[in-house]
C-alpha cells in the first residue's frame, strides 16, 4: 500500500453509518449478535460484529455460554479498526472481567462518541449470563458509554439496589446511575407491574439533571420479546449514527421497537419466548426509521409558528372576544373563498386515494367543508355581503396558488401533506380558544366547530392517513410532503395575520 492509499475506502466516507456490536451470539437468531444485525439492517445501518461469547440456547432457555480468550476479541476489534470506519458502536454481553477489560481498553485507544452499552446480564428466559466478577468490572465501564441501556434488574444491579416498581423510582435510579458515570441512562418501563401509575409501557432518556425525554408507549400483547432489549438498544446506536441527536433516536427507535413487537406474532420460531419481527415494518412497505415520516416532527418544526399564530392580532382578539365584527367577516369572506379551492384538493385527494375507507373520507370532507363550514360561514356573512372573487385578499390568493400547485402536480400524499394544516391548526386553536370560554361568547359557534368532536375525529383521521402515507413513501416524496405540509402551515399564519383593506372593505360592503 502506497503512502496516496487513504486507510479508509472511499466508498465508506458517506451515506449508511457502520455500526459494531460487541456481544454474544444466540444461535435461534433472537437476541445477542444475531438481532443486533437484523435490528441494525433495519434502521438503516451497516453491521459489523465481535463476537465476547458463544451461547447453546433457543426460545427456551439457555443451555451452555462458551467465553473464547479475551485476546482473541482484541484481534476482532483490532481487525476493523485497521480497515473500517466505525460510526457507532453497541455493547451487548460481556461474559466476565477479561472480556470487560478488553473492550475498555479498545475504546480508550478508539474512542467513539456514539457507544450505547446494554448490560447484559441476564436472558429474558431468566438465565444468568454474566459471571459475579463481571458485574463489578462492568461499573468502570459505564463511563466510557453515552447512553446506557438497562432494564430495571441490571439498573437496580449497577446500582446495588432493589429493583424499582413504579416509574418514579426507576427515573430517580437512573438519574443517580447518571449522575455517577456523567452519561445517559435509558430508563426503561417494560418490567414494571401494569398499573403502577406510568400507564402503558414508558421510556426515558435520563440525564444526570434529570429527564431529557419521556416516552409513553402502548404495551404490546405479545409474549414473542425475546431480544428486545439487544434490538432496542442496537436500533438506537444505529439511528443516532444516522441522524445525530439521541432524543431524535429514542422517538424513532421506540417506534421500530413498538412495530416489530407488534408484527412478532406473524413469526413461528420455537416454542417458548419467540424473538420480536426486526424487519416487519419493512415486509410490509413501510420506510426505513426516518424522523421526516414521523408527524410528531413535523408538529415540532412548526411549533414556533404555531406560537407565532398564537400571537397573532386577530387570534388574540378572537380569544378575548375583542374581536371587531368587520374584522372577523373579513375574515370569513376570505375562508369562504379559500373553503371552494380547499374543497376541489380534497377531491382530488379522493380520486387518488388508494383505499375505499380514504376515498370516503376525503369524499365526506370535501362535502363538509362545503355544505357545514360553508353554512356556518354565510350565515354570519348574511348582514355583510357575499364575498366574490374580485375581493380575494393577497394572502387568499398566495394560499389558493400554492392548494393549486400542490393539486395539480402532487401526489396523493403530498397533495395530504398540503391539506392537513388547514386541519391540524384550526383543531389545536379551536380546542384551546373553546375550552377558554363560555357559550356567550361572540364567535362561540365558530370555535365550537374546529373543537367538536366530530372535527376532532375528522383531524385524527387526517394526521392517520398522512403519517401512513409518510411512512411509506420514498425519499424524495417524503422530502416533497414535508415542504408541502411546511408551506401551508406558513401560508395558515399569514392567513390568520391578513387585515382588511380599504378596498375589500368597499367589495364586501362593511
Amino acid at each position: 500500500m502506497d503512502s496516496m492509499t487513504p486507510t479508509v475506502p472511499a466508498r465508506q466516507r458517506a451515506g449508511t453509518p457502520n455500526i459494531l456490536s460487541i456481544a454474544g451470539s444466540d444461535p435461534s437468531g433472537g437476541a445477542g449478535i444475531q438481532a443486533d444485525l437484523k435490528s441494525i439492517a433495519a434502521c438503516g445501518g451497516y453491521g459489523m460484529a465481535a463476537l465476547t461469547a458463544l451461547t447453546a440456547q433457543n426460545t427456551r432457555g439457555v443451555l451452555a455460554v462458551h467465553t473464547p480468550p479475551a485476546e482473541f476479541l482484541t484481534h476482532q476489534l483490532d481487525a476493523l479498526t485497521a480497515d473500517v470506519r466505525i460510526d457507532a458502536v453497541k455493547i451487548g454481553m460481556l461474559p466476565d472481567a477479561a472480556t470487560i477489560a478488553a473492550v475498555s481498553a479498545w475504546l480508550r485507544a478508539n474512542p467513539c462518541p456514539a457507544v450505547v452499552l446494554d448490560p447484559v446480564m441476564v436472558a429474558s428466559s431468566g438465565d444468568r449470563l454474566t459471571e459475579d466478577d463481571a458485574v463489578a468490572a462492568l461499573r468502570t465501564l459505564l463511563p466510557v458509554a453515552a447512553v446506557i441501556t438497562p432494564n430495571l434488574p441490571e439498573l437496580a444491579v449497577l446500582l446495588g439496589e432493589d429493583t424499582a416498581t413504579t416509574w418514579d423510582a426507576a427515573l430517580d435510579q437512573a438519574r443517580r446511575l447518571a449522575a455517577e458515570h456523567g452519561t445517559l441512562v435509558l430508563a426503561k418501563g417494560g418490567h414494571l407491574p401494569e398499573g403502577d401509575g406510568a400507564g402503558g409501557c414508558p421510556d426515558a432518556l435520563v440525564g444526570p439533571d434529570g429527564v431529557v425525554l419521556e416516552l409513553s408507549g402502548e404495551r404490546v400483547e405479545t409474549a414473542n420479546t425475546h431480544g428486545t432489549g439487544c434490538s432496542f438498544s442496537s436500533a438506537l446506536a444505529t439511528l443516532y449514527a444516522r441522524h445525530g441527536d439521541w432524543a431524535g433516536a429514542l422517538q424513532l427507535a421506540k417506534r421500530w421497537l413498538t412495530g416489530a413487537l407488534r408484527a412478532a406474532d406473524d413469526l413461528t420460531v420455537g416454542g417458548g419466548r419467540g424473538p420480536v419481527h426486526h424487519l416487519g415494518q419493512l415486509w410490509s412497505g413501510e420506510s426505513l426509521p426516518d424522523p421526516r415520516a414521523e408527524l410528531d416532527h413535523w408538529w415540532e418544526l412548526i411549533g414556533q409558528l404555531r406560537a407565532d399564530i398564537d400571537d397573532v392580532w386577530f387570534v388574540r382578539q378572537l380569544a378575548d372576544g375583542t374581536l371587531d365584527r368587520a374584522d372577523f367577516e373579513h375574515y370569513l369572506a376570505q375562508d369562504s373563498i379559500y373553503l371552494t379551492t380547499y374543497s376541489k384538493a380534497l377531491a382530488r385527494a379522493a380520486q387518488l386515494a388508494p383505499t375505499l375507507d380514504e376515498q370516503e373520507f376525503w369524499a365526506n370532507s370535501a362535502h363538509e367543508c362545503l355544505a357545514v363550514e360553508m353554512e356556518l360561514h354565510q350565515s354570519r356573512l348574511a348582514d355583510g355581503g357575499n364575498p366574490t372573487a374580485d375581493a380575494i385578499s393577497p394572502e387568499t390568493r398566495s394560499y389558493l396558488n400554492h392548494l393549486l400547485a400542490a393539486t395539480a402536480t402532487g401526489s396523493y400524499a403530498q397533495i395530504a401533506a398540503a391539506v392537513l394544516p388547514c386541519y391540524w391548526l384550526y383543531q389545536d386553536i379551536g380546542t384551546r380558544l373553546a375550552a377558554a370560554h363560555h357559550p356567550d361568547h361572540p364567535y362561540a359557534d365558530w370555535l365550537g366547530m374546529y373543537s367538536s368532536p366530530e372535527f376532532d375525529a375528522a383531524t385524527r383521521r387526517a394526521i392517520d392517513i398522512t403519517q401512513r402515507a409518510a411512512r411509506q413513501a420514498t425519499e424524495d416524496e417524503r422530502e416533497a410532503m414535508l415542504d408541502a405540509f411546511l408551506e401551508s402551515a406558513r401560508q395558515e399564519m399569514a392567513f390568520f395575520a391578513q387585515r382588511r383593506t380599504a378596498a375589500a372593505e368597499l367589495k364586501l360592503g362593511v
